[in-house]
């Protein structure tokens, strides 16, 4: 009778459920191999439900990538400073985006595997377009850019080819401060001001970068921290 009351008893407070886990599985074993070699078995054993339990969560590599970007854009809009809210709209995106880049930090090697499979595997790269593009009209939102309609879509579309950009300067990026990072993030979003009214010229550079002031997501010195 014991052991069935054990085995029925619901999950204790702060347990991670079964999605979270195979999430998290699919993620580190994604830092080891490149997508093409992970196995729906190797999942599960590494999240530690069955293949059926599995199956029932999930119907593809890509769905569990895109649980994965859903739960990157929860972390990102729950990080979002009201404070911002009165800065120059490319501030805001600027913030917003280095946000999202630290959400990523700790999947940095998962990244750059899924980034190396996309560019020689073009039918992975336009399914992670659609998953990035959808990401992105969150991260508009969150930056309070029009997100919706026409011009949203070609504003989201955009933005993730930009981002997609910028990751390939982050992956490689070893500075604490991600210098180089912030860097090309600045001159992604300055080319899109200039590309043929992509992003309707929302973006100007901030008076806070011409006078070098740091921003909220700047970083002051190798290894200093975020500031406030």
């Amino acid at each position: 009778m014991a052991d069935q009351a054990a085995s029925t008893s619901p999950p204790s407070p702060g347990a991670k459920s079964e999605r979270q886990r195979v999430v998290e599985a699919f993620m580190a074993i994604l830092a080891e191999e490149s997508i093409e070699e992970i196995g729906f078995p190797d999942v599960a054993a590494r999240a530690n439900i069955s293949l059926a339990a599995l199956r029932q969560l999930f119907d593809s590599k890509i769905a569990i990538l895109a649980a994965h970007m859903k739960e990157t854009d929860r972390a990102v809009l729950e990080g979002v400073e009201a404070d911002m809210a009165e800065e120059p709209a490319r501030e805001r995106l600027f913030d917003v985006l280095m946000r999202r880049l630290e959400v990523l930090a700790p999947h940095k090697a998962a990244v750059r595997s899924l980034r190396d499979s996309a560019a020689r595997n073009p039918g992975l790269a336009l399914a992670l377009n659609a998953l990035s593009v959808r990401s992105q009209q969150w991260m508009l939102a969150a930056a309070d850019i029009p997100a919706s309609g026409p011009g949203g879509a070609l504003r989201a579309q955009g933005l993730a080819l930009m981002f997609f950009s910028v990751l390939s300067t982050w992956v490689k990026d070893d500075d604490p401060g991600l210098a180089r990072t912030m860097s090309a993030l600045d001159g992604a979003l300055g080319r899109g001001e200039r590309l043929t009214g992509l992003l309707d010229g929302i973006f100007s550079l901030p008076e806070r970068i011409l006078r070098g002031r740091p921003g909220r997501r700047r970083r002051d010195g190798p290894g200093g921290t975020i500031a406030a």
